[in-house]
């Protein structure tokens, strides 16, 4: 008789052990899909904040700062995309003035053109 019970409280531990929640796992399948969603997102929004490159009809003028210091302007006209390196080499040549770039404190850099009637 003493061999019974142990049986019957073995298998009363045993049976309570297993009681889990079988949509458990559909609970944490949720929470991956949420923090998918919240990252793609955030993707879209980043994309649609450079939307002007991607509109065909743009004109666009990027002043990029690449990771070793270099200095790149990207312009955009139409569909053609050109990407020029700024070097601190000194040209010499004719030319005509056309504004003044000034670095803001929070290092933006901000182009200001000259009058425009002048020829």
């Amino acid at each position: 008789m003493r061999f019974a019970q142990r049986h019957r409280m073995s298998s009363a531990e045993h049976s309570h052990g297993s009681d889990e929640d079988p949509l458990a796992a559909i609970a944490n399948l949720f929470d991956v899909s949420v923090a998918f969603i919240v990252a793609l997102l955030i993707a879209l929004f980043s994309l649609f904040a450079s939307g002007e490159l991607l509109d065909a009809d743009s004109n666009v003028t990027l002043v990029k700062q690449a990771e070793g210091g270099d200095m790149e302007i990207i312009t955009k006209r139409g569909s053609q995309i050109t990407v020029q390196k700024v070097t601190d080499n000194t040209l010499s040549g004719r030319g005509t003035r056309l504004g003044t770039a000034y670095r803001l404190a929070n290092g933006q850099i901000v182009y200001v053109p000259d009058d425009q009637s002048t020829p």
